[in-house]
């Protein structure tokens, strides 16, 4: 399913106009990014947790030239998915 289609579903099953599902979609990728910028954890009980996680400085290897090479520390979003929703999945 890509982001049309499931905009789409989402229209079909609130009843809402595409227009409308697209809105509500933005809206909702908007505020979770702005949350996690902001430093903040969300959480939608009963699906799952957005968060960021700190990754450390590593050293690498260019696959290339086999030189070694530093990776700087970073922030990665990650999303975990709920118990109750792996279970609703795994049924």
């Amino acid at each position: 399913m890509n982001k049309g289609e499931l905009i789409k579903a989402m229209a079909d099953k609130a009843g809402f106009t595409q227009k409308d599902a697209a809105a509500a979609y933005e809206a909702f990728v908007e505020s979770v990014t702005e949350a996690l910028k902001a430093g903040e954890k969300v959480q939608l009980i009963g699906f799952g947790t957005f968060e960021v996680k700190n990754v450390a400085a590593k050293k690498g290897i260019n696959p290339q030239s086999k030189e070694p090479v530093d990776i700087p520390a970073c922030k990665k979003p990650v999303m975990k998915f709920g118990k109750a929703y792996k279970d609703i999945i795994n049924k």
